[in-house]
C-alpha cells in the first residue's frame, strides 16, 4: 500500500491551533503517494499564503489513518 499524504488548509481561529473556522471553505491541495511530494506541495501552499497568520496548511498522514494497526506493530 502507497503511504498516502492528504495536504489541505484553511482559516483557523487562532494560529497556534488546528481549529479551522470554517470547514465549508477549506482548500483541499490534494493526495500525494509519499511524503516527499507532500512536503513539496504543502510548501507551495503555505508560501503563498505566508502574509495571512489566520492560514494554515497541514499534511496529513492518510496511510496512518487507514491502517492504524501497523502503528502499533512497529512499536
Amino acid at each position: 500500500m502507497s503511504k498516502l499524504h492528504l495536504v489541505f488548509g484553511g482559516r483557523v481561529s487562532d494560529p497556534r491551533t488546528l481549529d479551522f473556522a470554517d470547514l465549508k471553505s477549506i482548500d483541499i491541495v490534494g493526495v500525494f503517494p509519499d511524503y516527499a511530494s507532500a512536503e513539496k506541495a504543502w510548501r507551495g501552499a503555505a508560501q503563498r499564503t505566508v502574509d495571512d497568520a489566520e492560514m494554515k496548511y497541514v499534511v496529513v498522514h492518510l496511510h496512518r489513518l487507514l491502517e492504524p494497526d501497523l502503528l502499533k506493530s512497529a512499536s
